[in-house]
């Protein structure tokens, strides 16, 4: 039995280096390069997408602030409505009020004028009734029948006298 070295020099080892050697450079030429190519490509990509990601995100944080602010706009617009319509209730009512408050009052004062004349009225209608009356006791006491329109004057004057008086 005979023991070879486990390495040895020989052409056959050469011929392996060389075959080796060809091989990784047709490797090289053919596999890796297209690889590496392809490597990088996918690299850039994914670089580019991460970019246009962060640009999205940019995007969707300053669209959402934007948002923020149109809903607090509106909010503080939508107070400020309210805020006008309860002024404009208020004046509203006011108005109403004021408005009321001068028709009752000119009501009450065409009331007074009305009862002013009604008693005015009342006491014309008192003084006839008393002229007629003081004319027809006048007329029995005396049993003639005097002058009406003196009677009346008499009266009337009586009456003034009377009405002075109280």
């Amino acid at each position: 039995m005979e023991l070879k070295p486990l390495i040895g020099v020989s052409y056959e080892l050469l011929f392996q280096l060389i075959n080796t050697f060809l091989v990784f450079m047709l490797l090289k030429k053919l596999l890796f390069k297209p690889v590496l190519g392809i490597i990088e490509a996918r690299e850039k990509d994914i670089q580019e997408n991460l970019a246009h990601g962060e640009r999205t995100k940019n995007e969707g944080i300053s669209l959402k602030k934007e948002y923020e602010e149109k809903i607090s706009s509106a909010k503080n617009e939508g107070q400020e409505i309210i805020k006008q319509a309860t002024l404009r209730a208020e004046q509203k009512e006011s108005e109403i009020i004021s408005t009321a408050k001068q028709e009752a009052q000119s009501l009450r004062e065409k009331a007074s004028k009305d009862v002013a004349q009604e008693r005015q009225k009342v006491m014309n209608e008192i003084k006839n009734d008393i002229s007629d009356i003081a004319l027809l006791a006048a007329s029995k006491v005396i049993e003639k029948d005097l002058d009406k329109s003196k009677h009346e004057e008499l009266i009337n004057n009586f009456i003034k006298e009377v009405g002075e008086a109280k």
